[in-house]
This record gives structure tokens, C-alpha cells and sequence, in this order.
């Protein structure tokens, strides 16, 4: 169906951008802040239980979350469990943020916003690139490179990095 000028509002956009952030990175910033510059209210969405065992508890991925969003006022740090969904419905959101690295994430990517589609037909997924300098960075990654002592302070915010730092002292 074209594009019907006569059927867009002017109403703010709410857009939800889910995960584990265990823990944020600097990739992770680079989305909300072009999120945060598109959609008139962003929620970063921590997901309940998503690993078995996680680095960081929920409270902990909360405060960092928001330690590193404090400056953007229409940026909400929540958590969530369940149907994403569910929860998008539940918050009023139209939109979900997910951000792209590589083909492999695609491939994953698409499934899920199909699925996402089959079940809530009017949210929709928007995929973002990430920065080039963060086309390679993921949680996982950082975590691994932290616990074999390698240097994180350029992935993650400094909030962040102090926290891995007594983590794997």
C-alpha cells in the first residue's frame, strides 16, 4: 500500500529497544542516541532472565543504563519479562529498535520481527546499523575480553568499565 500523507499524525512515536546489556556498550549508546533523535520516547527494555547467568543483575544493567541515558530526556530504562509483545502493547510502543551488526544478526533478526509481526501486526521493527567503529562490538565479546584481563575502557561507558573492573579483579 503507497504512502498516504492524509493518514500520518503528529502524535510522538514510542519505541522500544530490547536486551540483555549485560553489559551496555558503547554500540548499545550509539543506538539509543539515534533512536533517541528519531522517536519522540524511547524505552531500553532490560530483559528479565534472558541468560541463565548473567554478569550483571538487573538492578545492576538498570543503573548503568541509566548512569549512561541520564542526559536524554526522552529516554526510560525499564525491565521486562515475557512476550516483548505483551510489553510493547502494555507501553503503548509502535516500535521496535534492533540494531544489526552482521549477516548472522540479520538472519536472527528478521526471524524474530516476523514472528513479532505475526503476533502484534501493527508494531513494527525497525533495524539500525550500528557506527562503523562498533560494527564488531557485542556484550558477549566484552565480557571475554574483561575476564582475560584485555582492555575494555574503549567499549563500554565508564560507569561500566569501573564495574567490570571489581568483577574480575
Amino acid at each position: 500500500m503507497p504512502f498516504d500523507a492524509g493518514n500520518a499524525t503528529s502524535k510522538p512515536v514510542t519505541a522500544i529497544y530490547p536486551g540483555s546489556f549485560d553489559p551496555v556498550t558503547n554500540g548499545h549508546l550509539d543506538l539509543i542516541t539515534r533512536a533517541s533523535n528519531i522517536f519522540g520516547k524511547l524505552i531500553v527494555a532490560v530483559a528479565h532472565n534472558l541468560e541463565k547467568d548473567p554478569l550483571f543483575t538487573e538492578k545492576e544493567r538498570v543503573e548503568m543504563l541509566e548512569t549512561a541515558t541520564f542526559k536524554w530526556d526522552n529516554v526510560q530504562i525499564d525491565v521486562f519479562d515475557g512476550l516483548l509483545m505483551d510489553y510493547a502493547r502494555a507501553k503503548g510502543a509502535s516500535v521496535i529498535v534492533r540494531g544489526i551488526r552482521a549477516v548472522s544478526d540479520y538472519e536472527y533478526e528478521l526471524q524474530m520481527a516476523m514472528m513479532n509481526r505475526k503476533i502484534e501486526p501493527d508494531i513494527e521493527t525497525v533495524f539500525m546499523l550500528p557506527a562503523e567503529q562498533y560494527s564488531y562490538l557485542s556484550s558477549r565479546l566484552v565480557k571475554e575480553l574483561a575476564r582475560f584481563g584485555g582492555p575494555t575502557k574503549d567499549f563500554v561507558p565508564p560507569n561500566v568499565h569501573e564495574r567490570m573492573s571489581t568483577k574480575f579483579k
